[in-house]
């Protein structure tokens, strides 16, 4: 048996049965809300109401411009990117690779992750020890790392590079190579 609803100015639904042998029950909610269908266009479940572990956005970043740095002092790699969270809750997954260079004099490039420019994490040796005087090093690092920034604000991360062993040439982007950054919003 079909049940027809009326609309209030014009129209109508049908709730058809299904044909099936037995009960079937269908629970609805006992909450006010929009029943959302797979043959509708224009609706999407809220940010708010998917369950934990779900991603609500994805942002990516990426540079090719070569950055130097001859000190120990942490400098900018010229990798950055932004997001803004949906929910203070949520946990913010940074994904980097970044390839870089350690030139010579026994040198070793160190990288920091930064949020809002203050350092969260870090890689010693994320690209090797030359070893010698005359021997350069072109390598590269992943680093990922689960952050709980805490906030619905803009929320920006970058890397630093420096030289772990003193003041030799350390190198990002070498010869023009792209280095990556991806901030994933995990709802908690």
């Amino acid at each position: 048996m079909s049940i027809v609803l009326v609309g209030s100015t014009s129209g109508s639904i049908t709730l058809q049965e299904p044909a099936v042998s037995g009960n079937t029950v269908l629970s609805l909610p006992a909450v006010s809300g929009t029943l959302i269908t797979t043959g509708s266009s224009g609706q999407s479940i809220p940010k708010a109401a998917l369950p934990t572990g779900s991603v609500l956005q994805v942002v990516n970043a990426s540079t090719n411009a070569g950055a130097t740095n001859n000190t120990g002092t942490p400098a900018d790699t010229g990798l950055t990117a932004s997001i803004t969270p949906t929910s203070s809750s949520s946990k913010i997954l940074v994904i980097v690779s970044q390839n870089g260079l350690a030139k010579n004099n026994n040198s070793f490039m160190n990288l920091n992750l930064l949020r809002n420019g203050s350092q969260i994490t870090g890689i010693e040796g994320a690209v090797g020890y030359t070893g010698t005087a005359t021997t350069n090093y072109v390598g590269g690092s992943t680093l990922s790392y689960l952050d709980s920034p805490a906030t619905t604000s803009a929320t920006t991360y970058k890397t630093q590079f420096y030289n772990g062993a003193g003041g030799a040439s350390v190198v990002c982007q070498v010869n023009g190579a792209t280095s990556t950054m991806t901030l994933i919003e995990i709802a908690q």
